[in-house]
């Protein structure tokens, strides 16, 4: 997976939105200290024709180095005890990047993402992408979220707005569903607006730009 590249599947970045393929994706961590804390688990959720599937998704669970702190214990809920099944990085990072190959990326607050998962795919000489669609940032954009307020958008706060449901917080699988779901609401509901003022169709290269401008 390196960069996404300007043509997928014979596709321009100008086509419709729902005529690419994307994938929500989700990791919980030991902490939020980049120096220290890892990855201790990931969920992948495909879309295809703007719509996210239900199964054949991504959800594993990666042996740390080190426990979790009692910070992110409370928030995600994986202790040592509940990590005795899970996996090695290099049986799961290798699986993460065949289920996201081909796929553009989306996250919500996707600096995340890119910090923690930047240094693992460099090891399989994988970049992590330089186009990724943050549904954070598109909140911002369709005014679902302030935004000068320093903090990002509560993921369950969108869903919630956007009356969607919302699948397990916090739990890489569940907040990845989440992210699939806000990412095809406020994509649709972006188009249209943009179509009530007399506007095109959303493209997927407008989506792109959006996500970056409001990041």
């Amino acid at each position: 997976m390196g960069a996404a590249p300007t043509v997928i599947l014979g596709k321009r970045l100008a086509d419709h939105w729902r005529s690419y393929e994307y994938c929500a994706v989700d990791v919980e961590t030991t902490g939020l200290d980049l120096r220290k804390d890892e990855v201790i688990s990931v969920g992948a959720v495909s879309i295809s024709n703007g719509r996210f599937k239900g199964d054949g998704n991504l959800y594993a669970e990666i042996i740390p180095a080190q426990s979790p702190s009692p910070a992110s214990i409370a928030i995600h809920g994986l202790r040592d005890v509940d990590l005795s099944k899970a996996r090695a990085a290099h049986d799961v990072i290798p699986e993460l990047i065949a289920h996201i190959s081909g796929k553009y990326l989306i996250a919500h607050a996707s600096w995340v993402e890119k910090a923690f998962l930047s240094h693992r795919l460099s090891k399989y000489g994988q970049r992590y992408p330089k186009d990724v669609i943050d549904t954070a940032a598109l909140a911002r954009f369709a005014g679902y979220a302030e935004s000068d307020t320093g903090h990002e958008p509560s993921l369950e706060f969108l869903a919630r707005k956007l009356n969607l449901p919302v699948y397990t917080p916090h739990h890489a699988l569940g907040d990845a569903m989440t992210t699939a779901a806000v990412f095809v609401a406020l994509s649709s509901r972006i188009e249209q607006k943009q179509l009530a003022e007399g506007g095109q169709t959303l493209s997927l290269q407008q989506l792109l730009r959006i996500s970056k401008s409001n990041s």
